[in-house]
């Protein structure tokens, strides 16, 4: 069983080391996303290797990601208000306080969602994808929770202003000119038919 988890661990490692030279960036934005994608997913691997005990990418679990994620706390620029603080759920607070730094909600959201791409890109099967566990689901929705009340900032999404349906064919103005329809007049015979000389 457990040279099974190796096979798995060198594949994923494997597939790793060639993917990343051999993709071509699409666009700037494309390769920006790359670049940070591949960033993250160093970050982690590095987090696993000074786990303690260290941690194979094949045992890591969603508790594990859990981990990272409130390892990553420390480095935040995020001031989240305590409830006990004056300054609870005000978006601009007039002083400074002595609450906590985290890790902004947007942030932690958006690399969970590279990681989750990133380890599928690198041979992980989606069905045991740690990134995509229902305990990270969950605690990324209580973090939005939290920090939206702590914070005063509203994270719902932004509905989108449906644009009225267009009107009717035969309501909607022509941008081709209709020119008049000519008189009738009787045809002309002969040369007056012709509007040059034969």
């Amino acid at each position: 069983m457990a040279s099974n988890h190796l096979h798995k661990e060198s594949k994923i490692e494997i597939i790793s080391a060639s993917s990343s030279s051999t993709s071509a960036p699409a666009s700037s934005s494309s390769s920006r996303y790359e670049n940070q994608k591949r960033r993250d997913w160093n970050t982690f691997g590095q987090y696993l290797t000074n786990h303690r005990p260290p941690l194979t990418l094949s045992r890591c679990s969603g508790a594990h990601v859990l981990e990272f994620l409130r390892y990553l706390d420390q480095f935040g620029k995020t001031k989240v208000h305590l409830l006990m603080c004056p300054f609870y759920g005000h978006p601009n607070p007039p002083a400074p306080c002595l609450c906590p730094l985290k890790q902004a909600w947007g942030s932690l959201d958006a690399l969970v969602g590279r990681l989750r791409a990133a380890y599928e890109e690198n041979g992980g099967m989606p069905e045991t994808n740690p990134f995509g566990a229902r305990a990270v689901r969950l605690y990324l929705r209580e973090v939005r929770d939290l920090q939206s009340k702590a914070r005063g900032v509203s994270y719902e999404k932004k509905k989108k202003r449906k644009r009225p349906p267009p009107p009717p064919p035969s309501q909607q103005l022509s941008t081709s000119v209709q020119l008049p329809l000519p008189l009738s007049s009787p045809p002309l015979s002969g040369k007056a038919a012709l509007p040059f000389e034969l």
